[in-house]
């Protein structure tokens, strides 16, 4: 497994639920128009369902809040991916298409309202492992300007070389880990703290399944929902 949690993770979280897939034989570029109306039905019923609904309320969004708060980060400041996606559902008109491995993604974190990395597997060294960071790890990031290393104690995503891969657990991804057009192998991270986390988890994994076969057939992967316990 190239995925795993660090024991004191574990042993500091142990409500945590994760499932993690590896695919190979993937391929990336504009989502087909099967696709992205898929992805757009599937924004539509999340903003119904979470009509006149505080995110704050709902339980993986507030089980992930506690769990920031818990290592130290304000989870209204840094809010996690899966929040960030309905947030941006609920209030600002829905989430564009980006590609089809990032909408495969993004559609499964809204349907499921789990938050969940898709790694380049080619673009990380070794494995990725979430443990707290020393401080001494680098970080490029994705999708803004904050600062190249984590704090001490924060928990990330890292690969076997220092590279954050993840920082503040899943607020944000490295530029480096991120898919692009030549992503042929995959790590996908699914996770959760809330009380039925474990079915959630089992859940995405099997819509990751389905997306799969429609969108990529001739890929291949193994898929595990009992990380991290």
């Amino acid at each position: 497994m190239t995925f795993r949690y660090d024991d004191a993770v574990i042993a500091r979280f142990p409500a945590l639920r994760a499932g993690v897939i590896e695919l190979s034989g993937a391929h990336n570029g504009p989502s087909p128009a099967a696709l992205i109306e898929q992805f757009a039905d599937e924004q539509a019923r999340a903003a119904a369902g979470l009509e006149g609904v505080a995110l704050a309320e709902v339980p993986s969004i507030a089980a992930w809040r506690r769990t920031f708060s818990a290592f130290g980060v304000s989870p209204t400041r840094y809010r996690n991916a899966a929040e960030a996606l309905l947030r941006r559902v609920q209030k600002k008109g829905g989430v564009p298409s980006v590609s089809l491995l990032v909408d495969l993604g993004n559609l499964v974190s809204i349907r499921h309202r789990l938050p969940l990395a898709v790694i380049d597997a080619d673009r990380v060294a070794g494995a990725v492992t979430v443990r707290e960071a020393t401080g001494a790890e680098r970080f490029d990031d994705l999708g803004g300007t904050d600062a190249d290393r984590p704090a001490p104690g924060e928990i990330v995503m890292v690969d076997d070389d220092g590279e954050v891969v993840t920082r503040r657990w899943c607020w944000r991804q490295s530029t480096r880990s991120g898919v692009s057009g030549s992503t042929t192998r995959l790590i996908i991270a699914v996770e959760g703290h809330h009380d039925a986390a474990a079915d959630d988890v089992v859940a995405a994994v099997h819509s990751f399944a389905e997306l799969f076969e429609q969108y990529l057939p001739d890929a291949t992967f193994t898929a595990r929902t009992d990380v991290g316990h």
